[in-house]
């Protein structure tokens, strides 16, 4: 037979919603920041082919 689960605390549900929300915070930074230095030229261990 089902039984019903217990709920989950407020702070247990935003402490998991935080860490989240900060992976993609994080992931988000990264991806910029090479962007960033992709565009500015100011790169030293990030290789791509160029047409010349």
């Amino acid at each position: 037979m089902a039984v019903p689960k217990k709920r989950t605390s407020i702070s247990k549900k935003r402490i998991r919603k935080n860490f989240w929300k900060n992976k993609g915070y994080w992931a988000a930074f990264k991806a910029f920041s090479l962007g960033k230095s992709l565009s500015t030229r100011n790169f030293k261990s990030f290789f791509y082919a160029t047409k010349k």
